[in-house]
């Protein structure tokens, strides 16, 4: 028996500011909503839920897991450039100038990457 995938936790300090910058990044939509908590899931399809929960303290250092999107309908500078209209912002985690993500933070500091084609290697 095997388990499946349901839903990412992430702390903030503010959800549903958060959970904004989410669906329009992912076209997700708001499934559920109690105070201190905002859940975002596919607007259509299938993948996992984000759970957004309210907790005191900031975020201080760089994130232990992080999000790896694809742009769906452009290709990586395009995302790129869409994500930072929304919020993001680009993010040295020591990366180097070699690799083909483009590292970005939400607008709570969360690091997240934006993978380039597979096709262009």
């Amino acid at each position: 028996m095997t388990s499946t995938l349901s839903a990412i936790a992430v702390d903030c300090r503010d959800p549903e500011s958060l959970a904004r910058f989410w669906c329009d990044a992912l076209d997700y939509v708001v499934h559920g909503e109690a105070e201190g908590y905002v859940g975002i899931a596919p607007a259509e399809g299938a993948g996992p839920r984000l759970d957004f929960l309210l907790v005191p303290e900031p975020r201080t250092v760089k994130n232990r897991l992080h999000l790896d999107l694809r742009a769906a309908d452009t290709d990586q500078d395009g995302e790129v450039a869409r994500l930072e209209s929304l919020g993001a912002r680009r993010v040295d985690v020591g990366q180097g100038p070699e690799v083909t993500w483009v590292v970005l933070a939400d607008p709570e500091g969360n690091e997240f990457c934006v993978l380039a084609d597979p096709e262009d290697g």
